[in-house]
């Protein structure tokens, strides 16, 4: 038994089955499918999970009609061929301990026609929230029809081996839209009163019952819109199918498609999200178990939840998806060697977004489990001398991975602290869990013995005193000092650069530069390079003005589901911006702006101008040793100018070949 977490590794019963600890791994559209199936990269996923620790997993919703699929990677509707496909899943998940559910989903006026080239179907005919498009109301028929459907879902669940099956009635999906007075205004058994607007969630509840057994009810708090249900009115509604006997559990979630930000909460967002909701509907049910899920992050916050009492089981998602392991070695008293998810959503959600299957930022073996032999190493056959140059994302991923394998690894940093400009990063407002997976990093680095050398500035003829058998160069990306825009093409520099008080992100997040009262950042990246450090100076009490040739601040927040909270909490801190705009030049006390739409300039009054404009890659080390007979690898920025999540894969990747 945990002594640091006696509630999360109690044991706890759903229905006959004991479940060896209250971690769920709850479902999430990883979005792997092939040809409409779950593939060896499916299975490991999953696998890697239970092996991890987790006492249930659910699996990603399969969509029950045709009308219900919503992305590239769904599962098959109306098709018993997956079932073998799916006993390949559920074998995995079972024979490392875990009991394995399916979630059965139908998202009703919120279809993707691009995928389905279905009509979207839904109580009333109201317009999507996912796409442009309206939605069909349904006949009686078609009611009928998505009943038989779920319940034809959940027996191939059944003939599967899966354990029992979720519904889904969250996110203001089907099930919820019939619940819902705004999305419900049929005049016929299936709407109006509770017992009508329930109709179709107890027949299906009732029919899977009777057929499969075990079965769960995922519902979603949604308190900033007035039409959704209130957390009152949706524990009226779970008394209702508890008391009928009709669930097992029901998972609390956040969010719907009205505000799909609250569904997968960044940073912007507090911890443990889904307590709440899950609060209200304990006290309403008398033997249903109450899950609580939504930003629950680390065993922590789980153990919190259900100290308080908030919950019997709780959902950590993202947690486990950024440590597969978080179960076992919460379980060990070794929550410091868990690697913390930085709610970023940048390759769970953002990936998925852009229908891709999943992964993740922090830990590149997500979705890879298959290929890399899941997030564990094997030791190397030959144990190396590895120099690893740079402390950023790259190089620490790269000498940890190294270590894990056995080989004997120093890293030299430059500068004083660990982290590249991914430190930098964590300085902005509200992103301490960068800092935190910092310091993961440097635990696990002191642990595994690896040599690292702060304040080492290496050079090429230094190389040869490390004695290394292999050298790997992680040396970064630094600001252009041109200030060039991907927006104006022809123009190589920005006219005035040289006039002063003119800095880079990096210098301002650095404290190396001293920006004015009133401050215009250009942002050409869309991203957290620029917003966050707007958000900082702002903070800071600066004036800040966005100029950025996007349609909108924080373009490429969008798939991220940050970009509309970041705005908000940017304009309550007085943040203003021009948006079609680039800065033909800069005149020491302001910029002149050109509006890409009229062509029109004019001036813009400001004591210094900052750049988020696209880095170049500090490849100096690399070109000096280019010369010489000394063999070396380049990862990450040092190759060129990415995004972090591609620095941690490439440094992972280049460890798991030594």
């Amino acid at each position: 038994m945990s002594k640091l977490f006696p509630h999360l590794f109690s044991p706890a019963k759903l229905g006959s089955r004991t479940l060896r600890n209250r971690i769920v791994f709850g479902a999430h559209t990883a979005n792997m499918a092939e040809n409409g199936v779950p593939t060896e990269r499916h299975v490991a996923y999953y696998a890697e999970r239970a092996l991890g620790g987790a006492g249930m997993i659910v699996v990603e919703p399969m969509p029950v009609h045709q009308a219900a699929v919503l992305t590239r990677g769904n599962f098959r509707p109306d098709d018993d061929s997956v079932i073998p496909h799916f006993q390949q899943v559920t074998r995995a998940i079972k024979d490392h301990g875990a009991i394995a559910i399916q979630q059965l989903y139908h998202v009703g006026a919120h279809g993707d026609s691009d995928n389905s080239f279905h009509a979207h179907w839904s109580p009333s005919g109201l317009p999507s929230y996912h796409d442009s498009d309206g939605s069909h109301a349904m006949s009686e028929g078609e009611i009928w029809e998505t009943i038989d459907s779920f319940v034809q879902a959940a027996r191939r669940c059944q003939e599967a081996g899966f354990d029992g099956v979720e519904v889904w009635a969250a996110y203001l999906g089907l099930v919820d839209q019939f619940w819902t007075p705004w999305t419900n205004r049929r005049e016929d058994q299936w709407g109006g009163s509770l017992d009508n607007r329930t109709r179709i969630s107890r027949e299906i509840l009732t029919r899977i019952r009777e057929r499969c057994g075990r079965v769960g009810l995922s519902v979603s708090d949604e308190p900033d819109h007035t039409v959704a249900l209130s957390r009152q009115e949706l524990a009226e509604i779970i008394r209702l199918h508890d008391e009928q006997g009709l669930i097992d559990y029901v998972t609390c979630g956040t969010g719907s498609y009205l505000d799909f930000y609250k569904i997968m909460p960044t940073f912007l967002y507090p911890e443990k999200l889904g307590a709440d909701l899950a609060t209200t509907l304990k006290a309403a049910v008398k033997t249903a178990l109450v899950v609580a899920e939504s930003h629950i992050r680390t065993p922590e916050n789980a153990e919190t939840v259900l100290g308080e009492k908030a919950a019997d089981l709780v959902s950590i998602v993202r947690g486990q998806i950024a440590d597969p392991h978080l179960a076992r070695k919460a379980a060990a008293d070794r929550p410091e060697d868990v690697r913390g998810c930085i709610s970023c959503n940048q390759m769970c959600w953002g990936r998925r977004s852009r229908d891709y299957w999943i992964s993740c930022l922090i830990n590149p073996s997500a979705g890879r489990e298959f290929e890399w032999g899941g997030d564990r190493f094997t030791s190397a056959a030959i144990k190396k001398r590895v120099l690893v140059v740079g402390g950023g994302p790259a190089g620490l991923e790269t000498a940890r991975v190294a270590a894990e394998r056995g080989h004997d690894v120093v890293l030299a940093e430059a500068s004083n602290r660990l982290g590249g400009n991914f430190l930098l990063a964590g300085l902005q407002p509200r992103r301490g869990q960068i800092l935190d997976l910092l310091g993961w990093y440097e635990r696990q680095l002191d642990k595994l013995n690896v040599d690292v050398r702060l304040n080492t500035y290496v050079e090429a003829s230094d190389i040869a005193s490390f004695q290394a058998d292999t050298v790997i160069l992680a040396t970064g990306s630094v600001a252009p000092e041109t200030g060039f825009q991907k927006a104006l093409p022809a123009m190589p520099s920005l006219p005035g650069i040289g006039k002063g008080n003119v800095f880079s992100i990096e210098s301002v997040m650095a404290r190396h530069a001293r920006p004015g009262k009133r401050v215009l950042l250009l942002d050409e990246g869309g991203g957290w390079r620029g917003c966050g450090t707007a958000w900082k100076l702002a903070e800071d009490g600066h004036q800040v003005t966005i100029l950025t040739p996007d349609p909108l601040v924080g373009k490429e927040l969008q798939r991220t589901a940050a970009d509309f909270p970041l705005r908000r909490t940017l304009r309550q801190l007085g943040v203003t911006w021009l948006l079609d705009v680039s800065v033909l030049e800069w005149h020491g006390d302001g910029v002149t702006i050109v509006d890409h739409n009229t062509r029109e300039e004019s001036f813009v009054p400001g004591d210094c101008l900052v750049l988020a404009t696209t880095n170049v890659a500090a490849n100096w080390l690399a070109k000096e040793l280019e010369s010489t007979s000394q063999p070396f690898m380049e990862v990450g920025d040092a190759v060129a100018a990415r995004q972090a999540p591609y620095a941690f894969h490439e440094g992972r990747k280049v460890a798991l070949r030594l």
